[in-house]
């Protein structure tokens, strides 16, 4: 459906072991993840130059990764994190339509 299968080989790929169940693009989006703060420049130009992706598809990407047991095996600190975040903006967002503060 995407190019995104076609990841450019970067530093970042080589940082761990791709672990059975995740392609090598889905250790690669991990391997970003943890070290995007490292790239110059905005993170959606970052993702667009390294995966040829739109930061929406990234992001679309992303968590369903997160999600996949494979993930949590691969890099446990990183995913929980990434799930706290998320956990925390998706209770922002429903605190602010009820009209609750947080």
């Amino acid at each position: 459906m995407d190019s995104a299968n076609a990841s450019s080989s970067g530093p970042a790929e080589a940082a761990q072991p791709v672990v059975a169940g995740l392609s090598e693009r889905d250790g690669a989006i991990l391997a970003f993840e943890r070290h995007w703060w490292k790239y110059a420049g905005a993170k959606e130009q970052a993702i667009r130059d390294q995966f040829q992706m739109s930061a929406t598809r990234y992001y679309q990407v992303l968590n369903a990764l997160i999600d996949r047991p494979e993930a949590l095996a691969h890099d446990p600190l990183l995913v929980k994190r990434l799930r706290r975040l998320r956990a925390a903006r998706q209770r922002a967002r429903s605190a602010r339509r009820l009209g609750i503060e947080v």
